[in-house]
């Protein structure tokens, strides 16, 4: 399903290479003030072309507003956004149609659909269906005020100092990944379920529809593993639940425990690279070497940190509107 979120709904559609990608969100209250400059900041982060290892493909990236605001408010019906696609080469493409690309979808996608995929850019696994997640941030986060949401990088290619990182895989003429890390500041304590919708789940579930992602982890993360209970445990020291330290990364019991809720995701380096590799080819039945041509980013890890925040602020205002604590606007 191309879905997410049960009270803050949001549908994910559209191609890297069709006319548009888009997203449309269940669930957002009346009179929420909405326009265009409101996405400007966190899509201009998201952007390729802008910072060093990333793809040259240059998007406007304007939200198109085809439902579900009128007068720049929100009206309470389905809310949809496009993101027209302008600067696509499919020919790069057509060219390695026959050979699936190793970590990328091709292989799967072709297999799933039965060869009726969209394969330009990676059709709907591409990471150009990001936009819509960001875009799904922004409003999210107008319904979460008090609440702050920040994504970093903490490392690429192994090293602390992203530079040197790039620079690693610009002299190896190959793709590097990266450790991005994100805090949540102000989210009130019980929110979430024991099990299948605890806050570690949903976030966990959000994050992996961001391409690329091969792991999470929550507070002291896979450290927990070399802890004592006693060093692991979190002292609460105060009424409102605050602990002295956050081992658990603000989640207790699958639940909101009122501390910063910290994580981080595991970025794999981009499959697209143009170091030679090898690859089954279906139309010959052979196995051959090959180099993706193409436009392609450096390090994906660069522009994961406004998709992060996005995520994460869909799954809290979810959270929050299923807990009644979401403020009606209804401002006129």
């Amino acid at each position: 399903m191309n879905s997410f979120g049960q009270s803050f709904r949001s549908t994910i559609f559209g191609e890297s290479h069709g006319p548009s990608v888009g997203i449309t969100f269940d669930g957002v209250p009346a009179g929420l003030p909405i326009n265009e400059d409101d996405f400007v900041i966190d899509i201009e982060r998201r952007k390729g072309g802008l910072q060093k290892g990333t793809t040259p493909r240059k998007e406007d990236d304007k939200p198109i507003f085809i439902t579900g605001v009128f007068n720049n408010k929100t009206t309470g019906a389905p809310l949809t956004i496009l993101f027209e696609n302008k600067n696509t080469r499919s020919g790069d493409y057509e060219k390695q149609r026959a050979i699936p690309r190793p970590g990328h979808a091709d292989f799967v996608a072709h297999e799933k659909y039965g060869g009726f995929e969209d394969f330009r850019g990676g059709g709907h696994f591409s990471g150009r269906l990001t936009v819509c997640l960001v875009a799904a941030g922004v409003v999210a986060k107008k319904l979460l005020p008090g609440i702050t949401i920040t994504a970093y990088i903490t490392e690429v290619g192994g090293e602390k100092d992203v530079e040197n990182g790039l620079q690693k895989a610009i002299d190896a003429k190959d793709s590097v990944g990266g450790i991005v890390e994100c805090h949540v500041t102000g989210v009130p304590s019980g929110l979430g379920e024991p099990f299948f919708n605890s806050v570690e789940s949903l976030i966990s579930h959000a994050a992996f529809s961001i391409p690329a992602i091969k792991g999470i982890e929550f507070g002291a993360g896979f450290k927990a593993a070399t802890m004592f209970g006693s060093d692991h445990n979190d002292a609460i020291d105060t009424a409102s639940g605050h602990t002295v330290t956050n081992h658990a990364g603000g989640v207790v019991g699958g639940i909101s425990n009122g501390n910063d809720i910290i994580f981080r995701v595991v970025v794999k380096p981009t499959s697209s690279t143009p170091k030679e590799q090898e690859s089954w080819n279906w139309d010959t039945q052979t196995v051959e070497k090959f180099s993706v041509k193409g436009r392609h980013d450096l390090c994906i890890a660069l522009r994961v940190p406004p998709v992060l925040e996005a995520i994460t602020a869909m799954v809290i205002a979810d959270l929050m509107q299923l807990a009644q604590k979401l403020p009606r606007i209804y401002n006129s």
